[in-house]
């Protein structure tokens, strides 16, 4: 019987691949401000490389054809940036009413439960539940991380540019290194190509859901839905808190605006039955079992990437470890990792986790 040396020391690997593990995690920190638009751009490139290949089978150059590409992602997030940055300023400007009115609001409102409990309970709630200027300065922090995020598109269009270019060329590289053989390239193709399905479904859904609640916010006469209808449409791609954290403002602005508790629930259950409906019906259809994560590892992934990357990272949370995730399925030695990541437990028909992939295998999306 041939023993496995590795095993016999199962507390020293565990530590070896905890230090690991940190060396990575300081890595990712120390590199944040090279990584995250090199993320950005990926993501963006995946999303885009569709566009490219497609036009470069119909014979059109490949500088055009990237070109073009680019055009598509700059008009997309022109426009969106636009209609962003016409709220912005009369949100600013509004903030500080807001804030009063919702001062008044909880005066109210802890004048009722006092009432109720027959007994004062200023002291143990407090009168004042957000100081306005704190309002301001959100608006005006708000605004500094748009500047921010504008000034760095350049960077994220110039990568974006060159791993294009680099999509173009790499297969063909890959089977130089492979001798010729195409289980390389295919493998490389699978992998991709789930990505793909993955932030194409999750950026379709998106759209449709911010689309929906703009709308359904115009009609609920609040302000700015545009802006509501943007916002709803970056947290959806953060399942479950995402859509929690992006009825919050149509809730306060119900509030606010119209003072009632019935429109404020009105306004919860629109929100409530558009993202029940993409979220749980929709979206799972469409990707199917094998692009799912599991609940525990949606909210863990969401606190891992926003320590390593901060907000930027909690957005693209889910996509990063959906990424790991396929790359992990796709890797030998480590598709018990993706196992464990998953959603549901693998069927007694799967193949041997630790056997070859299988690279002509449906991605089931």
């Amino acid at each position: 019987m041939i023993f496995d040396r590795s095993d016999q020391n199962p507390g020293a690997r565990f530590l070896l691949m905890a230090a690991s593990g940190v060396v990575v995690v300081w890595g990712l920190q120390f590199a944040a401000p090279i990584l995250r638009p090199f993320a950005l751009a990926l993501f963006l490139a995946i999303l885009s490389l569709p566009i490219v290949l497609w036009l470069v089978r119909r014979r059109v150059p490949g500088p055009l054809a990237i070109l073009f590409a680019v055009v598509v992602v700059v008009g997309v997030f022109g426009l969106l940036i636009l209609l962003a940055s016409q709220s912005l300023p009369d949100l600013q400007t509004r903030m500080q009413r807001y804030g009063v009115s919702l001062e008044a609001l909880w005066e109210r409102v802890i004048a009722a439960l006092s009432d109720w409990a027959n007994r004062p309970l200023d002291s143990m709630l407090g009168t004042q539940l957000i100081e306005p200027q704190r309002l301001v300065e959100l608006a005006q922090n708000t605004v500094t991380v748009t500047a921010t995020i504008v000034s760095q598109a350049f960077l994220v269009l110039l990568v974006m540019v060159f791993v294009l270019a680099e999509a173009t060329v790499f297969p063909a590289k890959l089977r130089a290194l492979s001798d010729g053989s195409a289980l390389g390239e295919e493998r490389l193709a699978k992998v991709v190509g789930e990505i793909q399905s993955y932030l194409g479904i999750k950026t379709v859904i998106s759209l449709a859901t911010g689309l929906l609640l703009g709308g359904f916010c115009w009609v609920m006469d609040l302000d700015f839905p545009v802006l509501l209808g943007l916002v709803a449409f970056a947290l959806n791609y953060v399942p479950t808190v995402g859509s929690i954290i992006a009825a919050v403002p149509a809730l306060l602005l119900s509030l606010i605006l119209h003072g009632t508790v019935g429109h404020a629930l009105g306004v919860g259950a629109g929100y409530v039955v558009v993202n029940t409906v993409f979220g749980n019906i929709i979206e799972p259809s469409l990707m199917g079992r094998r692009l799912g994560l599991s609940p525990l590892v949606v909210v863990l992934s969401l606190l891992f990437w926003n320590f390593v990357w901060g907000p930027l990272g909690a957005l693209l949370s889910v996509p990063l470890t959906m990424i790991l995730k396929i790359w992990l399925e796709n890797t030998q030695d480590l598709r018990w990792v993706a196992v464990l990541l998953d959603k549901q437990a693998p069927s007694s028909s799967s193949a041997d986790l630790g056997g070859p992939a299988d690279v002509d295998s449906d991605p089931g999306v």
